[in-house]
Parts: C-alpha cells; structure tokens; sequence
C-alpha cells in the first residue's frame, strides 16, 4: 500500500511540474508576441482586450486577431471548467455535498451575465476579479500546508520543517502581496 502511494505521489509531482512547464512556456509565449507585436511596432498604449484584437488585426493578420479571440474563450471556458470541476471534487469527496449540475452552471455563469447586462466594462471587471480571485491562492496554499504538515494525515510523506518554513514564508509574501495589489487596484495606482 504505502509503494503505491509513493508513486502516486511521484507521478502527481511529475505531472504538476510538466503542466506547469508548458502553462509558463505559454505565458512566455504570450509575452514575447506581445511585445514583439505591440511594443516594437510603437504600440505601447494597448490597454484592454478590445484594442489588443484590433492591434492585431493590421499589425500580424485577422487570422492572428482571430486566433487571440479564441484563446481567451478557451482559456476562460477551461478556468471555469477546472474551478468547477476542482469545488465538485472537493464537495463530495471531502464533505460528502452534492450539488445539483444546473446548480454548479447556474452559480459560475450568472457574475458574467450580470456583468453583460450591467453594460459593465469588461476590462476593469476582468481586473478585479483577477485581483479577487488572487486571494484563492492564500486560501489555497494554507489548508493544504497544514494537512501536508500533519504527520498523521501524510504518513512518510509529510512535509520537512525546511518545506513548511518555506511554505509559511510564501503564503505570508502572498497575502502582502494581495494586499497591495487590492489597495493598488482599488486607489487606481
């Protein structure tokens, strides 16, 4: 028994280091483009979706314009898709909830139709959701290192004092750094 949770354990480090490898090559992909797209060719004001499309369009091709479009579509249908997915596990497997599929659709699609029908920017409203959301990451990281701390939850796997020190020193540098985010957001800095 204790084999088979050491592999498993294995292949979940393997498999979070390789999706977050390709995730960061991504993102770094994004980046370069848009820095070779906008800011080389003198656009440097390019300050919401909208006029990134519109960028695009003359600067590389529709084609490329196109493409951007639908990448944010994937990338927010696979956000919702994962969060979703992640609070279903979550609820039935560790508190034994269940919540009905039209439920679940119901609660992650109606913020954006409020927005839609609001007539709300959808930049600034992409903006602080982000910066909301990013407090999921604290609220994340501390549960999961105190039950990968506790020896009688992790067996032979439970963190080492140096893994929680660094754990504790991360968490507090993202919730400070939550904090002035959401102060800078809200004052307009």
């Amino acid at each position: 028994m204790a084999v088979r949770v050491k592999q498993r354990y294995s292949a979940t480090k393997w498999d979070v280091a390789i999706a977050m490898t390709i995730a960061g090559f991504v993102n770094l992909a994004m980046m370069a483009t848009a820095a070779a797209a906008f800011h080389f060719s003198g656009h440097t004001g390019v300050a919401d979706l909208d006029e990134a499309y519109l960028t695009l369009q003359p600067l590389l091709s529709h084609a490329a314009a196109t493409v951007f479009g639908l990448s944010l579509v994937a990338a927010g249908l696979s956000s919702t898709v994962v969060g979703t997915l992640a609070g279903q596990v979550v609820m039935q497997g560790f508190i034994r909830f269940h919540i009905p599929l039209w439920v679940r659709r119901t609660v992650t699609m109606l913020p954006s139709f409020i927005v839609i029908l609001m007539g709300l920017d959808p930049t600034r409203i992409l903006v602080m959701s982000q910066v909301l959301l990013s407090f999921g990451i604290a609220l994340a990281l501390v549960p999961l290192l105190i039950f990968t701390s506790d020896s009688k939850l992790m067996g032979d796997l439970v963190n080492s004092k140096r893994v929680k020190q660094t754990g504790w020193v991360i968490v507090v540098l993202v919730v400070a750094l939550n904090i002035w985010l959401l102060v800078g957001t809200a004052l307009g800095l």
